[in-house]
């Protein structure tokens, strides 16, 4: 008989949904403590065996277009995004390698930063002398119009980009894991019309841009532009799909590490103190923002790192079992989910001391706690597939961060921000924040 990992008890049929879509973080976080590195749950009938720590996230992304797949083990986003990237087969997957790829190249950030400066820019511009907002919703907002500049153009994001994110929206609803995607119910529904009509608006564009591809140069155009593996270039459908994924990994992720950036840097007056500095000395008013100087701000650079560790928006990663595999002394069965979880990983206290405390200075010369295991933080992924958009996310937030507190003094009216699970990806619970422009 295989010895399987210990299971975690679970509800009849059920298994541990309803605790997986309450709080999977303090579920997946019992089974460590309960059972250790690895275990397993069940999702519905589906048995899922959970890999926790340096060592094991190793093999689950080395093992990746291996013995595990990621096409099979995320059909509910791909029912909503599409069967590109990695939600689509490894051969798939490989012949699309080039075209996602080709918008991250390092001089295209170079203009890439300076829209997100100008974005930023006008958004702290029209807000009042002083006032109140709610930070993770104008964040959320923030992140989506710098999406829709960089992702798409600008006459893109003026036209039609209002309704292309409401329709975005209703996608995200439909994301539920309790839920099989082709169910009839009113969610998938209209996920399906919300795709049909981003097809439609999508199409005259493409046209337009096939047709003087010299006007344009943006990750729409890139996606265009650039042949896959094979040398074919994309059909509409699969472009699509690329601009539907990287909405998704552009701004769901984003948004909620932004949001906790700012929370948290609230939350620590001493650590606040050490970035106001930093930003007097390095950054004064009017600054244009660019490679030199967000390498420069380490204390920003610290803290997006240190949100990543403690606030992971892509707080889990999934794979299936391809074939039998064995790990930690257990059998995985063929057809298993694997589940690795940041959320989890990065509380480690014996790679990461105080793992609750927010303590940027944990990555700094001399500690570098990150640096102990490659795959001891796996919030953007790890090994060859740590996420291709991570630089461009960690610029964005270090944009965001620095311009906000360079221009705004800022306090917490909220004092019980909590995780808000959805879309995929968690954010923080709503949290008013109380500001002054400074003089």
């Amino acid at each position: 008989m295989p010895k399987l990992p210990p299971a975690l008890p679970g509800l009849p049929v059920l298994g541990h949904i309803p605790q997986f879509v309450r709080d999977r973080h303090a579920l997946l976080r019992q089974g460590y403590k309960m059972l250790g590195p690895v275990y397993s749950i069940r999702l519905g009938p589906k048995p899922v065996a959970v890999l926790i720590g340096p060592e094991f996230q190793q093999f689950f992304f080395s093992e990746t277009d291996r013995a595990l797949r990621m096409d099979t083990a995320y059909e509910i986003l791909a029912a909503t995004l599409g069967k590109v990237a990695f939600l689509a087969s490894k051969e798939t997957y490989q012949e699309q390698r080039p075209i996602l790829h080709a918008p991250f190249q390092r001089e295209k950030m170079v203009r890439y930063v300076q829209i997100m400066q100008r974005v930023v820019q006008d958004w702290i511009d029209c807000l009042g002398s002083e006032g109140e907002m709610e930070i993770s919703g104008e964040i959320g907002r923030l992140v989506q119009r710098v999406a829709g500049y960089t992702l798409m153009g600008e006459a893109f994001q003026e036209s039609v980009g209002a309704e292309f994110w409401e329709l975005y929206g209703a996608l995200g609803k439909a994301l539920n894991p309790a839920i099989p995607p082709n169910w009839p119910i009113p969610a998938n529904l209209r996920r399906e019309r919300a795709k049909q009509r981003m097809a439609k608006i999508l199409a005259p564009i493409i046209a337009e841009r096939r047709a003087h591809p010299e006007r344009y140069d943006d990750f729409l155009q890139d996606f265009l532009q650039t042949p896959g593996r094979s040398g074919e270039y994309a059909d509409d459908a699969t472009i699509l799909g690329l601009v539907r994924a990287l909405m998704f990994a552009g701004h769901e992720t984003t948004a909620g590490q932004a949001a906790w950036t700012v929370i948290e840097i609230l939350r620590s007056p001493e650590y606040r103190a050490l970035v106001q500095a930093e930003l007097a000395e390095l950054m004064p008013p009017h600054s244009e923002i660019d490679g030199n100087l967000l390498r420069s701000l380490e204390h920003i650079y610290w803290a997006v790192r240190e949100v990543e560790r403690l606030h992971p928006s892509a707080d889990i990663l999934m794979r299936e079992a391809d074939m039998h595999l064995e790990i930690g002394g257990f059998d995985i069965p063929k057809g298993w989910l694997v589940m690795v979880s940041s959320a989890v990983a990065h509380r480690i206290p014996e790679l990461f001391p105080q793992p609750e405390r927010f303590d940027p200075l944990r990555f700094a010369p001399g500690r570098e706690e990150d640096r102990q295991h490659r795959f001891a933080m796996i919030g953007f992924g790890g090994g060859v597939h740590k996420c291709t958009g991570m630089n461009f996310a960690t610029n964005e937030m270090m944009v965001i961060t620095a311009l906000l507190f360079s221009q705004l003094e800022m306090e917490l009216i909220t004092t019980d921000t909590h995780v808000q699970y959805g879309l995929g990806a968690v954010r923080p619970s709503a949290t008013w924040v109380r500001y002054r422009r400074v003089a």
